[in-house]
């Protein structure tokens, strides 16, 4: 057994005193974390899967015959696209609050809502009530996946967090290629009581996250000093390791601790990293469907091939993530996923003549976007410390992270189909703001780091070791050291 800091969200520093430390039995962790895995991770990834399903199935409907049916013209599907969006703006740190007060039962509350909202938009007769439906739908969205990602972050240790969080992304990479083998089935069912297959997508899709809302509400975890699925040693364990992690069961909220969290430059820097792998990857989400028909393949045809381009985008951000996990480092492996990221889009800009070509390309930005993603989430969540904090960090950066879809769906114009060059113009630009936010970012943390260890080993600032100062103070404890 071995002595272990306690010092929250960050690497350790060299100040601490004894009473910061814990006597760890490696063996007993590693039957813990084996049982968090088993007991956390697969029902969050079965909800996001449903989650992911509902949002993109829009761009399934469409060359389904949505588009034809309501008038789609002009920019109108792009409007219903971005609606969604808006959504998640209006309500995403509220609604996070929310969750952090109330607690981890309310993610199935808010699929029920979302489900009934997706059932509508299979009940739609304009294109304005699909404007509407899409709206309430990111509205009743905008929390689940901050709401997740804190759950994860609760019970997992920063050198544990980034590796679980991209195994639960892997179920929105994922859908996008269930949702076009379950899309390019419900096609069939076009005429069936008098329904279009595209209202048949909606609705059942809607229905089947109804019944998982309601089997999932008994197997979702509660905060971990509620938890009753482990008892004893194992669970006084889990208690001490949260101290390590992201969550504090007693911290409060008010309007100005919201405002001052959303005063931190390095949120925002969050934001932008996030936004511009983000758009490239609601740009993939939305539209590869018709961009793919626009290559020569038949709906059908289109739908099925973007499933190898999310397979594959989900293996390489699994593996590169869990690299990056091994190797406690964060910024080289976002700059890796924005070269092979920009390598595809350059593609798609060009627009080389051979249709398997551009092909490529679809898989070059599925792995550099997934790779990207969740780093610029993780990382910033992590440094910025406990509770509310990274709450709050996190609801910001994924949901003005995820504004990158207003970009997409107004750049992306139906008359340049299927060349789409003002849209992959306007993805690798954002990339490219991407990777010069996480260079900023990057050194900016070093810097602070830097400055903090000449401070402690001058004796100009003194160590404040207190568990209760830590959690309180977050990054601004001057024992915090910032992951890089």
């Amino acid at each position: 057994m071995e002595k272990q800091s306690i010092l929250t969200g960050s690497l350790p520093s060299p100040s601490l005193t004894s009473s910061n430390e814990r006597i760890v039995d490696r063996a007993a962790e590693r039957r813990l974390v084996r049982k968090l895995d088993i007991r956390i991770i697969p029902v969050l990834w079965i909800l996001y899967l449903c989650n992911f399903i509902d949002r993109a199935n829009i761009g399934n409907a469409k060359i389904a015959g949505m588009e034809k049916e309501l008038h789609l013209i002009g920019q109108r599907f792009n409007i219903c696209v971005w609606v969604f969006n808006l959504g998640y703006l209006v309500a995403g740190i509220p609604c996070t609050i929310l969750f952090k007060k109330y607690g981890p039962k309310s993610l199935c509350v808010m699929m029920l809502f979302w489900a009934i909202t997706v059932i509508g938009c299979g009940l739609v007769r304009t294109w304005e009530q699909l404007v509407i439906t899409r709206l309430l739908e990111g509205i009743c969205e905008s929390a689940f996946i901050a709401g997740a990602a804190y759950l994860i972050g609760a019970y997992y240790t920063t050198a544990e967090y980034l590796g679980r969080y991209v195994i639960f992304l892997t179920a929105g990479i994922i859908a996008g290629a269930v949702n076009g083998f379950i899309s390019s089935l419900i096609a069939k069912m076009d005429g069936v009581s008098g329904y279009s297959a595209w209202r048949w997508i909606f609705i059942i899709e809607g229905i089947l996250t109804i019944a998982v809302a309601l089997a999932c509400w008994f197997f979702v975890p509660p905060f971990p000093e509620h938890c009753t699925f482990l008892h004893g040693a194992e669970k006084e364990l889990m208690l001490q390791r949260v101290k390590e992690g992201g969550h504090n069961a007693h911290d409060t909220i008010t309007v100005k601790d919201v405002l001052h969290e959303l005063s931190d430059w390095k949120i925002w820097a969050g934001v932008l990293m996030n936004l511009g792998v983000t758009e490239n990857a609601n740009s993939l989400s939305n539209f590869q469907p018709t961009i793919l028909k626009g290559l020569g393949y038949t709906a059908t045809s289109a739908q099925v091939h973007t499933i190898p381009v999310y397979l594959t985008g989900a293996a390489v951000s699994v593996i590169c993530c869990l690299i990056s996990e091994r190797l406690n480092h964060r910024f080289a492996f976002y700059l890796l996923g924005f070269a092979i990221l920009a390598a595809g889009l350059i593609i798609e800009v060009v627009h080389p003549p051979l249709a398997a070509t551009r092909y490529a390309g679809m898989f070059l930005i599925a792995c550099g976007a997934y790779i990207a993603m969740p780093i610029s989430i993780i990382w910033v969540s992590i440094n910025a410390g406990s509770g509310y904090k990274r709450a709050i960090a996190i609801a910001t950066i994924i949901n003005f992270g995820t504004a990158g879809a207003f970009v997409s769906s107004n750049v992306f114009l139906f008359k340049e189909t299927p060349k789409f060059h003002t849209g992959f113009s306007t993805g690798l630009g954002l990339a490219c703001m991407g990777a010069a936010m996480a260079t900023v970012y990057f050194v900016g943390c070093w810097m602070i780091n830097r400055r903090r260890d000449a401070g402690m080993a001058s004796g100009r600032m003194e160590p404040v070791n207190e568990q209760s100062e830590n959690e309180k103070l977050g990054w601004e404890h001057p024992d915090f050291r910032f992951v890089l």
